[in-house]
């Protein structure tokens, strides 16, 4: 071929050894490569050589798992990425894409929703706790079984928190049982205890394999040991009641705990049991979230120090220093992302019915969006979109650089979870009210109505999908043709004329 005959490349009055020539070519970006192409013909071999195109594709972080060996043009390759990506913007801007909804537990009511990777875990008043995987769209969700001894024939307890991550399942029980599944292997638990009082908060880990759950005064930690034998590894007692409590992501060694119980919020180690990491007298936490360095947290002032409003305040877990204080608003925080957020960046929602985005390297928000009409209760943010759920039931994204409203859904019920990546989001509508008036005593009666029962959708705005899947609900008629679909518009009786 003709690249096997290039030794030397002319770089304008002095011949370079090609490999040379590919080094001085690999600090160009993909417009450089492209008029570099143009020059001659040896400069198109070199300006295309693979080498490049594949290092182009891993700097955008594309087909991250490949190798150089796995296409045969690496250019192509990245331009196909890239119109997907763009593809998928558009597609979430317009609200284009597949919706659906997850089943009901018939007559029961949803009492928490978690999910990790688009696979969704539901917690139910009747203690069912339901899996979905929404990346297959395979909606026969499994049931995990409850591992309950021979004498529970009576009503199993509500379920009050589930979680999960990418190999276990956890839900903590009114009666202050947890059961842990493993995504792997059947639907039995395989580890379950027990705690004298309701819990009032569970942590599960994004990766490995510990749980934390608090209930009265006591904190347990919960781990496999070397043989795989689960085993209580912590249990710290602490002066108030737990609110929040956050495992912190990628440690090493024995897991750390953050526990925010009413006006002080604890970091728990095995080395350092009571370690107080916040605590101002009369001063309630409202919100907590940490990522594998920091914390951030919502903190309410009451009112008689006017110089001194609600804020988010952002703490090193190593040197356990206040970093920043946030915002100054009226508001108490409700719900803040540390987390899921990009590098240096947090979003935060507030009772004034605002979404906040902060930089962590300064003090005022970067932008503030005036959301829902009740307040603000899930909010996620990327590079880009912003998805905020409220009290009210709506669901509402943004693009972020322009502070704009693209679209918003309603639901009857506040949304207390939500979650999207690159393609797919999940929203969770779950009511407050558990035993709903009008609902029989009994409570397997599968005539509480659908309205009370609380709500779960996936979206999912991939290319793949069909056209004719397409349309999410939203009124998109031309009002050309003479004759319409009802464009699901949420009419009770579909139309079939304009």
């Amino acid at each position: 071929s003709f690249q096997n005959e290039i030794n030397e490349v002319p770089f304008f009055d002095i011949q370079l050894p090609y490999e040379l020539a590919l080094k001085i070519f690999q600090y160009l970006g993909k417009t450089e490569l492209g008029r570099c192409a143009q020059v001659s013909r040896t400069w198109k071999v070199l300006a295309e050589d693979e080498v490049l195109w594949y290092r182009l594709c891993q700097q955008e972080g594309y087909l991250l798992d490949t190798s150089i060996s796995d296409r045969s043009c690496w250019k192509l390759a990245l331009k196909d990425c890239r119109a997907r990506e763009r593809t998928l913007k558009t597609n979430w801007k317009n609200r284009i894409g597949a919706v659906s909804q997850l089943p009901y537990e018939l007559g029961k009511i949803l009492c928490d929703v978690h999910s990790c990777d688009g696979v969704v875990i539901a917690g139910y008043t009747s203690g069912a706790v339901r899996l979905w995987d929404t990346r297959t769209w395979d909606y026969t969700a499994p049931i995990l079984e409850a591992m309950h001894g021979p004498g529970d024939a009576g009503p199993q307890p509500h379920v009050s928190f589930v979680r999960i991550n990418s190999s276990l399942a956890v839900a903590a029980y009114e009666d202050g049982t947890v059961s842990v599944w493993s995504l792997m292997f059947g639907r039995e638990p395989i580890h379950r205890y027990q705690h004298n009082q309701r819990i009032q908060a569970l942590a599960l880990g994004s990766e490995g394999a510990t749980v934390a759950t608090a209930s009265g005064f006591e904190v347990k930690v919960e781990s496999p040991n070397d043989r795989g034998f689960w085993q209580t590894t912590e249990t710290f007692e602490i002066q108030k009641l737990v609110n929040f409590l956050n495992l912190v992501p990628a440690v090493t060694g024995s897991p750390v705990t953050v526990a925010a119980a009413e006006d002080i919020v604890y970091l728990l180690k095995a080395e350092d049991p009571g370690k107080i990491l916040h605590s101002v007298y009369g001063q309630p936490v409202t919100c907590l979230d940490v990522s594998a360095h920091e914390a951030a947290f919502g903190v309410k002032t009451f009112g008689w120090l006017l110089n001194e409003p609600n804020q988010i305040l952002l703490y090193n877990l190593e040197t356990s220093q206040c970093l920043k204080k946030m915002g100054n608003s009226i508001g108490d925080f409700t719900c803040v992302n540390l987390q899921n957020s990009p590098p240096n960046m947090v979003v935060t929602g507030n009772k004034d019915r605002r979404v906040r985005v902060f930089d962590l390297r300064k003090s005022e928000s970067l932008c503030s969006l005036y959301a829902h009409q009740l307040g603000v209760s899930a909010v996620q943010m990327d590079d880009w979109k912003i998805v905020s759920g409220g009290e009210e039931g709506l669901v509402c994204v943004w693009d972020q650089r322009m502070g704009t409203k693209l679209w918003e859904m309603h639901a009857r019920h506040p949304v207390r979870h939500l979650w999207f990546n690159s393609h797919s989001l999940i929203t969770a509508n779950i009511p407050d009210e558990k035993t709903p008036r009008g609902a029989s005593i009994t409570d397997d009666d599968p005539a509480v109505h659908c309205k009370h029962r609380g709500i779960i959708y996936a979206y999912e705005f991939s290319v793949d999908q069909l056209a004719v899947e397409s349309v999410l609900p939203i009124c998109r008629s031309s009002y050309d043709e003479v004759t319409g679909y009802n464009y699901n518009i949420g009419l009770a009786v579909p139309y079939d004329n304009i």
